[in-house]
This record gives structure tokens, C-alpha cells and sequence, in this order.
């Protein structure tokens, strides 16, 4: 399952990106669309790069969503 990261960061091509209070950089060269700080992407496989950009309200349901899982042991 994707993880949805908010982008804390960008420097050139290079977002900071956090999620869970887990922060690592990917690249935003693939992805389709402008991004900016306060923004929430999905991370591609292997996680170096955003694959596409999620609209907070979504990003927000799916992290609660997570939280509640891994809370529960069902994960």
C-alpha cells in the first residue's frame, strides 16, 4: 500500500518528503505536475521518486486510515 508524504521541503528537482515522522528526499522530475511545500504525493517503488500528487483531504483519510492499523496490531 502507498504511503501518502507531505513534501516538506524542495530544493531543484528534490522534495523532502514526511510521513509518520519519517523524513526522506525523492525526485519530483517524473512527476506530471507542479508541486510545492504543503503538498502530498505518492512515492513510486523503491520510494525515490513522486509518482503522483493526492489531494490533502484523501492524503489525510488514508494516513488516519494507516495510523488506525498499525494502532490495532492489524497490520
Amino acid at each position: 500500500m502507498a504511503v501518502p508524504s507531505r513534501i516538506v521541503a524542495i530544493d531543484g528537482a528534490v522534495a523532502t518528503v514526511e510521513a509518520f515522522g519519517q523524513t526522506r528526499q525523492c525526485s519530483l522530475m517524473l512527476l506530471g505536475e507542479e508541486a510545492a511545500v504543503g503538498d502530498y504525493v505518492i512515492l513510486g517503488a523503491g520510494g525515490t521518486f513522486a509518482a503522483e500528487k493526492v489531494p490533502e483531504e484523501a492524503a489525510l483519510a488514508a494516513l488516519d486510515y494507516l495510523a488506525e492499523v498499525l494502532e490495532s496490531g492489524r497490520a
